[in-house]
């Protein structure tokens, strides 16, 4: 009779030199993404408007040339492709890519006074820029056998008045994600993530940094207790980012405390 499996240990450091490109990663869930890949052992590149937040990052997290940072707007394609070309020449290899760059704002106007050029802002930002991100990181990461991260939202699933810009972009993510898992696959793997409400507020750039001002009831209301925060999301990115996944590509995963699944009959 052949012998059962052995117990395998479990790895403390899965993600020990991977490098993983995390865009929008200076601030917020980003910030808690890139966060969680160094205490996993990995390398990261930051992307970012915002080089005053990046800069910060790099200051607070003293993780010398583990950690770097370079100004990226997803939504030009030439800035994108000189992104890439900096992890190239900083690491020489891409292991994992985190799209998680976008406008965070989910209310703009009523969509009969929503601007054309509003509605484009919000796709080219949170959708295209997913695309053109890993478009240009496809190469190096089939190489890695690497993995895609795509951060989305539970706007991808419910919403508020208001927000079609916004609930769109998401949504196309999670049918990005599940298309591209098909396309890149068995090379590379492709997941998304869907928070809910993360606090964000002590995740800034220090000149913008303070504590979450949230109520009893704002925890109270999810089944999970409390309301979210980015090492929330950044631990489920490490895991997905990783060989501990290596079964799991094309997915959707809800991390909101149990909102979406909770009734609200009012």
């Amino acid at each position: 009779m052949p012998k059962a499996p052995a117990i395998a240990p479990y790895d403390s450091q899965p993600l020990h030199d991977k490098v993983v490109l995390v865009t929008g990663g200076a601030q917020g869930i980003g910030r808690g993404i890139a966060q969680a890949v160094l205490g996993a052992g990995g390398k990261v590149l930051i992307g970012d408007l915002d080089a005053e937040a990046g800069h910060a990052c790099l200051d607070e997290w003293q993780a010398g040339g583990r950690a770097a940072f370079a100004r990226l707007d997803v939504s030009r394609e030439a800035s994108v492709r000189q992104w890439m070309s900096t992890a190239l020449k900083r690491f020489g290899h891409i292991d994992g890519l985190v799209n998680n760059a976008g406008i965070a704002n989910p209310h703009v106007a009523r969509i009969t006074e929503l601007a054309l050029a509003d509605w484009n802002r919000y796709l080219a930002t949170n959708l295209t820029g997913a695309f053109l991100c890993s478009k240009h990181a496809l190469p190096a990461l089939a190489e890695a056998r690497g993995a895609i991260v795509n951060i989305a939202s539970t706007r991808a699933l419910q919403s508020e008045p208001d927000t079609e810009a916004y609930a769109a972009s998401k949504g196309g993510l999670v049918a990005f994600t599940h298309a591209l898992a098909v396309s890149a696959g068995p090379q590379v793997r492709v997941n998304a993530i869907l928070p809910g409400w993360i606090a964000t507020d002590a995740w800034r750039k220090p000149a913008e940094r303070k504590p979450p001002s949230l109520s009893r009831q704002d925890h109270a209301q999810h089944p999970a207790g409390r309301v979210g925060t980015p090492e929330d999301i950044g631990a489920l990115a490490v895991y997905l980012l990783s060989a501990q996944s290596g079964f799991v590509t094309g997915q959707p995963f809800v991390v909101d405390g149990g909102m979406t699944i909770k009734m609200q009959y009012a």
